[in-house]
């Protein structure tokens, strides 16, 4: 208990320290900062957390190792006639990864055949909703990006970050339990965070603001799926039911 304490205390501190390196525009050392946080966020889940769940540890780990991936080549650059950056690939690979254990996390505490049958109008709507956010918002990304693939790599991102919020929304009305708000919370807050942070280095000019904001959305969403790892997922009505046939 103490230990968590301490750490709580510590992380509370970094979320501060990153905020304010983001806010002087010192990018290099808030991605620092930012790495360290999160390497002491899975410590504090595994010392805090009595039931853990593997694929919130690997949601947690490899987001961790992104950042830190994120960090130490942070000022490493492809050569001019190379073909790929592998330091690019490798990072967006490793947050579709992180983002994809997350979902897998989501569909563990829900019977998605069972939500979607349940809510077939309202899923129908979200998930074009979602097509259509995420061709708006890779386009605005694209001349930014000035890779071949990278239009790619970004519909992909984008598309698994849309699935994410609009599956942590399905959940939470199959659900309705505290612990599907903050997973919905969370992935609304991550959401939020990729368009401002698209709208940080593509569209404005590195304005400062704009970098608090998508980095104080990115602390609020990990601090929600924090809070929603501690609790335990209650059952309900529809799920008991669906258990209930099944037996």
């Amino acid at each position: 208990m103490y230990t968590s304490k301490i750490l709580g205390i510590i992380l509370i501190l970094l979320s501060i320290l990153f905020l304010g390196l983001q806010s002087l525009g010192k990018e290099f050392d808030a991605f620092g900062v930012k790495a360290l946080a999160m390497m002491l966020l899975t410590i504090l889940y595994f010392v805090n957390v009595k039931r853990k769940h593997i694929l919130f540890i690997l949601f947690l780990v490899t987001y961790a190792a992104a950042e830190i991936h994120n960090y130490f080549t942070y000022n490493h650059f492809p050569p001019e006639n190379a073909t790929y950056d592998i330091h690019y690939l490798i990072g967006n690979g490793l947050y579709i990864s992180a983002y994809l254990f997350l979902i897998a996390r989501i569909l563990s505490i829900m019977n998605f055949k069972k939500a979607i049958l349940r809510f077939s109008m309202q899923t129908l709507l979200l998930f074009a909703l979602g097509i259509f956010v995420v061709y708006m918002i890779t386009d605005l990304s694209k001349e930014g990006i000035g890779l071949d693939y990278g239009y790619t790599v970004e519909m992909v991102y984008n598309s698994i970050i849309m699935f994410l919020v609009c599956l942590a929304l399905v959940n939470y009305m199959y659900n309705d339990s505290k612990k599907s708000m903050n997973l919905l919370i969370g992935s609304i807050c991550i959401v939020f965070s990729e368009v401002i942070q698209i709208a940080y280095y593509y569209i404005s000019d590195f304005d400062n603001t704009l970098s608090v904001i998508y980095s104080f959305f990115l602390v609020g969403a990990f601090v929600f799926f924090y809070l929603q790892s501690r609790l335990v997922h209650e059952y309900n009505a529809v799920y008991e039911q669906h258990q209930e046939l099944k037996a």
